[in-house]
């Protein structure tokens, strides 16, 4: 990982740490909360803090939040590693296309293009990763309609709402917090 100019490798290694473990607990907190929509599909917003990273040092940065909060997720799961393997793929698409896109243009229009691309580019990729990979996985037995029902009609949708959500949030806090973390 690259660390930006004028932050030191002490402060930096203590901003992915704190913000590896906030991702955790703001995850355990949802999965506790038992918010679900479909049944599996997790209403949380631990995503925010590496969407934040993302854009703060980059994609890579965020992406790595998500691998940490996702292994430290593994010690307490129930999914057999699949929830978590999707948690991980999904939303470090969303932080890597969205760190990727506002490193070249770091403007608040850039941001918002940032994050809208990363949304778009999350909920194709999540369709994709989940017909493909994670309902085969869960439902092995499933046919091709009932996959793509389940895709289009629920894990699209929730992961559009949920990365817009997660956007506004993003917007409504980024400034503050990247003056505190830079």
């Amino acid at each position: 990982m690259v660390i930006k100019k004028g932050i030191s490798n002490t402060k930096f290694v203590v901003t992915v740490g704190i913000f590896s473990a906030i991702s955790f607990v703001l995850q355990m907190i949802g999965s506790m909360l038992g918010l679900k929509v479909g049944g599996f599909l997790e209403i949380e917003i631990s995503d925010l803090p590496p969407l934040i990273l993302s854009l703060a040092y980059g994609p890579f940065v965020g992406i790595f939040v998500e691998l940490i909060k996702n292994l430290l997720h593994c010690t307490v799961t129930t999914t057999g590693f699949v929830g978590e393997f999707a948690n991980f793929v999904i939303n470090g698409m969303l932080c890597g296309v969205a760190g990727f896109v506002y490193k070249f243009k770091r403007t608040y229009k850039g941001a918002i293009l940032s994050l809208i691309t990363g949304v778009i580019v999350m909920t194709l990729a999540g369709a994709l990763v989940n017909f493909f990979i994670m309902l085969p996985l869960y439902m092995p037995n499933a046919d091709f309609g009932a996959k793509f029902s389940i895709v289009t009609s629920l894990i699209m949708p929730f992961n559009l709402v949920r990365g817009i959500v997660l956007s506004i949030i993003t917007v409504l806090l980024y400034k503050r917090i990247s003056k505190a973390i830079k």
